[in-house]
């Protein structure tokens, strides 16, 4: 037998006990025979509503229960459609608390992989938007409205770090051919008088748009200088 047999079986026991002390008393204290039924649809009435109540609690339990395993199924299939993630199994049989309570535990999962999957999109254009800016190059094409997959947010990020090469290298390029600009118009006694020259020598390094069009500009004028 089940132990929820045994207790049922043992509750019925303590109410009948309940009820024939309660006899007992009436019996010693002469209590009417009419009145002592009155008095037992009185306590049967109590049990029955405190059962009831308790049965009303539970009823409600498990309807709040099922409600939220419904709203967690459907935010999961679409957090997952989000995500291009397999939408979550079910292992073998699961008490209504247990698939409940994983369903709650796997929209979390991937709420937080959603949240930080944005984040690094975000953090990922706003470098590219400031290294695109300096080297005066097209964004990349990415679609900011929906959440990335892995394979293209590892694309992105390898897009960022190419980005972040090329700067560094054109930037290594742009000091030398300056220092090398800088010195031959000391020897010339030549002072800037272009903007393009300006631009080169007298503004800060961080400020120069390291352009494929401004690295050949600056190494044609460093070969005019040279002549």
């Amino acid at each position: 037998m089940r132990r929820s047999e045994v207790l049922a079986e043992e509750s019925i026991v303590c109410l009948q006990k309940v009820l024939n002390h309660l006899r007992e008393i009436w019996e010693l204290i002469a209590i009417p025979e009419d009145q002592g039924l009155q008095r037992t649809e009185v306590a049967k009435k109590h049990i029955k509503d405190l059962l009831d109540m308790m049965i009303a609690e539970e009823e409600s339990l498990m309807e709040r229960l099922i409600k939220s395993i419904s709203t967690c199924q459907k935010e999961l299939k679409t957090l997952c459609s989000e995500l291009h993630v397999e939408p979550f199994q079910e292992e073998g049989e699961m008490t209504i608390f247990q698939l409940e309570k994983d369903l709650c535990t796997q929209v979390e999962l991937i709420r937080k992989q959603k949240k930080e999957r944005e984040q690094e999109l975000k953090l990922l254009q706003e470098q590219e938007q400031e290294l695109c800016e300096i080297l005066c190059m097209p964004h990349y094409d990415i679609d900011s409205t929906t959440v990335p997959s892995l394979e293209e947010l590892n694309q992105f990020r390898q897009h960022v770090a190419t980005l972040r090469e090329t700067k560094a290298s054109r930037h290594e390029e742009f000091v030398n051919i300056k220092r090398q600009i800088i010195l031959c118009m000391e020897e010339l006694d030549h002072t800037p008088d272009t903007s393009f020259e300006k631009d080169v020598v007298c503004e800060a390094e961080d400020a120069f748009y390291l352009s494929l069009e401004n690295i050949a500009t600056l190494q044609k004028l460093l070969r005019q200088l040279e002549m």
